[in-house]
């Protein structure tokens, strides 16, 4: 008898990220991103289009036909070193996830940075996120300064 064939993965493209894209990148950001683990960031358009109208723009989208499967934001500088790229926000679409398009995603951005002159790309990932940890581990970042965020909490 013969064996039942694999259901076929959608061709996911990639390609930069566009105004067109705005919508969709915001929707799945709010989607998936839990910005209360980390209160000195947030998700919102300005963050899209900061890196958009950034120097250098790493800005990728992972389309399946027209629907979004992920997206990375990136562009050079981060803090005081011009020369760094940044890769600040990625997300795969959960009924994408597990199917490498976050790497490809990873790649994509980092040789956009590399070909403006970035010396070093830099992410920060939330010390109990593992699945991003691992996912930049496999793309070769490797875990450097660490800080820890200390909060008082202030009685009314």
């Amino acid at each position: 008898m013969p064996t039942p064939a694999a259901p076929e993965r959608p061709v996911i493209d990639l390609a930069p990220m566009a105004a067109t894209h705005l919508a969709d990148v915001l929707a799945l950001g709010r989607r998936v991103y839990d910005t209360s683990v980390k209160p000195y960031t947030s998700w919102s358009l300005s963050a899209i289009a900061g890196h958009m109208d950034g120097e250098a723009s790493a800005c990728w989208v992972a389309l399946d036909g027209g629907r979004l499967a992920g997206f990375v934001l990136g562009s050079m500088g981060f803090d005081q070193r011009t020369d760094w790229g940044n890769l600040e926000w990625i997300a795969s679409a959960p009924e994408y996830q597990g199917q490498g398009i976050a790497s490809r995603l990873v790649k994509a951005c980092c040789a956009t940075l590399t070909e403006a002159g970035a010396s070093a790309v830099v992410t920060d990932v939330e010390s109990r996120n593992t699945a991003s940890a691992g996912l930049m581990r496999r793309n070769g970042f490797e875990a450097s300064v660490s800080v820890t965020l200390f909060v008082k909490e202030m009685s009314r």
